[in-house]
């Protein structure tokens, strides 16, 4: 029979197994980001966020993007005839004025709720504050009267 001796830890066997861990940590991490960039390399959104090597398509925009961009000196026209244009038509001033006449329509409803709400609030909180005074003078009233004289009113000036 073959004798068997139990393996113990040596220190050269010890640092060959941490250099084998690092090794597999490294080539883990290097094969996800492997992974990472192939993924991004073939996938469709790439392609749309990359920016574009030819200069020719700033140019001449396609599709959508001509729609929205005009060329620059359509632009500067578009501009010069708008400020060189002659006097409004009646009926631009009009539309104007009825815009403008409308605006300041609902400031002042907008304006006239706040105040009658305001005026409201302030009349409830006065009330209150009587309500409160006439309760605080009738105690007070009660409180002093002696019973022997009829009551006076008092704060009152009777002739």
């Amino acid at each position: 029979m073959a004798h068997l001796t139990p393996l113990s830890p040596t220190s050269h066997d010890s640092s060959s197994h941490t250099e084998c861990l690092k090794m597999t940590w490294t080539s883990a991490a290097f094969l996800a980001v492997l992974a990472v960039l192939l993924a991004l390399s073939l996938s469709p959104e790439a392609d749309s966020a990359a920016v574009p090597d030819n200069s020719g398509s700033t140019k001449d925009p396609q599709g959508p993007m001509k729609r929205i961009f005009m060329k620059e000196a359509d632009a500067s026209n578009f501009f010069r005839k708008r400020t060189r244009r002659g006097a409004k038509s009646q009926d631009e001033i009009n539309a104007e004025q009825r815009q403008i006449l409308a605006a300041d329509e609902r400031k002042r409803e907008f304006h006239e709720e706040k105040r009658n709400e305001f005026e409201n609030y302030a009349e409830e909180e006065n009330d209150e504050q009587d309500e409160r005074t006439r309760e605080s003078t009738e105690q007070w009233r009660e409180f002093h009267y002696d019973g022997m004289h009829p009551p006076q009113e008092y704060n009152r000036h009777s002739t």
